[in-house]
């Protein structure tokens, strides 16, 4: 019998090749709402960075169309603040990066798939878990 989507879900790794660490569940975050930035073939937007969210962040994000602050009840979203963590779509996040306003990462807790869009060399300039 074949993985479950379930279980090819809870054995994706982080970008060092191990096991990948919670992000963030208050608020709950990730393309499945489980707290981790995992993916299947389903997320479009590669929802696979945890990053530490800064004002800047929201801002930017804002300017492209996706306001990341403003509570959503009717999703049972509060809205980001500065500080929280939450599971960005790759490519947005290299969008920031780009433009000067990307926030800092958690390694352990950003998905694999992500350095099909960014590469570990960059991610690594943001880091907030490297000794």
């Amino acid at each position: 019998m074949g993985l479950s989507p379930w279980d090819t879900r809870m054995n994706q790794t982080n970008v060092f090749g191990e096991p990948i660490e919670e992000c963030c569940s208050h608020p709950i975050t990730g393309y499945f709402r489980d707290g981790f930035c995992r993916t299947d073939k389903y997320d479009r937007g590669s929802h696979t960075v945890c990053a530490l969210i800064t004002q800047a962040f929201l801002e930017f994000s804002l300017s492209r169309g996706n306001d990341l602050s403003t509570p959503r009840p009717e999703y049972d979203f509060a809205g980001l603040v500065e500080g929280q963590s939450w599971c960005l779509c790759a490519s947005r996040w290299l969008e920031a990066h780009e433009q000067g306003c990307a926030p800092k990462v958690h390694l352990r807790r950003t998905n694999s798939k992500a350095l099909e869009i960014v590469p570990l060399a960059t991610l690594r300039g943001y880091a907030t878990d490297l000794n």
